[in-house]
């Protein structure tokens, strides 16, 4: 049976374990913190890892993993498992690296399409981090013959996480930026894609995105036509930028058209919700 290590036990690797247990014979997860750890489902060996210490029984672990989820974000030194585990995981049973990144790293297009023949264009340190750290996976796969599978992610919706949930809570925000578009993608295409790159033992770079770049306002505007609800009111981007994160703003200066031909070619991936339309519509159905 296939060991799974998923680095950074987070959103989406929750839901290709709560999807796709019966094909990983062991889990092993990883969060920063301790109090994390109860949260794990009990079939999930889980870890503590601070980015920094492999502890012994981590790193035995790890030797053990014939595929590695990673997606723990990287700091100024690189990406954390690569820092601190090369060496474990090249001498290991290590078949197949998914590394989650994001679709940031293509920065502003001004609402061109792109794709993954599109040199990236960070315009932020944490992007570029990104990138190099997309660099020394592949790096590490050319030089131990490992399969490294790069995932670029658009924006993640999914249960709990989703213009409804927002909009139910009172906390949506219906943010005005004429011209500006964004790429989205639902969890379960997510672990769709992820299956996908494990079966065909996929090495390269894929953008793992919906059909439908739309405007920031749009899916809200849809969820509350589903709760028969008034959307919020639109608020201009120079006035919401007052208070937004160096993070936020960074993100809401890429504009970009992100395209997803090679996933649906080269991974088969049939999208289950190829818009946020049908994305929000299921989640309205289910209650989530």
């Amino acid at each position: 049976m296939i060991s799974l290590a998923a680095i950074g036990f987070g959103y989406c690797a929750r839901h290709l374990v709560a999807e796709d247990r019966a094909a990983f014979g062991r889990v092993i997860g990883t969060a920063r913190d301790a109090a994390r750890l109860s949260a794990f489902p009990r079939d999930v060996e889980a870890f503590v890892f601070d980015g920094k210490t492999l502890g012994p029984e981590l790193a035995a672990a790890l030797g053990d993993a014939r595929i590695l989820l990673a997606s723990a974000p990287p700091d100024e030194t690189g990406d954390p498992i690569l820092c601190c585990g090369a060496e474990i995981l090249a001498a290991g049973r290590l078949k197949q690296v998914i590394y989650l990144t994001t679709l940031g790293v293509y920065g502003n297009h001004d609402g061109a399409w792109v794709d993954e023949t599109t040199p990236p264009r960070a315009g932020s340190a944490r992007l570029e981090r990104r990138l190099r750290a997309e660099a020394d996976w592949q790096a590490f796969g050319l030089r131990h013959g490992i399969r490294v599978a790069v995932l670029r992610l658009a924006g993640i919706y999914g249960p709990g996480r989703n213009a409804l949930v927002q909009l139910r809570a009172g906390e949506a925000r219906r943010i005005d930026k004429p011209g500006q578009v964004f790429n989205r993608i639902h969890v379960d295409d997510i672990v769709c894609a992820i299956r996908a790159a494990i079966a065909h033992r996929y090495d390269g770079v894929i953008n793992v995105t919906d059909d439908l770049p739309a405007p920031p306002g749009d899916p809200i505007v849809y969820a509350a036509s589903l709760l028969g609800m008034e959307p919020p009111p639109a608020i201009p981007f120079d006035q919401a930028a007052r208070e937004m994160s160096p993070m936020a703003l960074s993100f809401w200066a890429g504009n970009k058209r992100v395209g997803n031909a090679r996933l649906k070619e080269e991974l088969g991936v049939i999208l289950r919700h190829p818009t946020y339309r049908e994305g929000l519509s299921a989640l309205y159905a289910a209650g989530e």
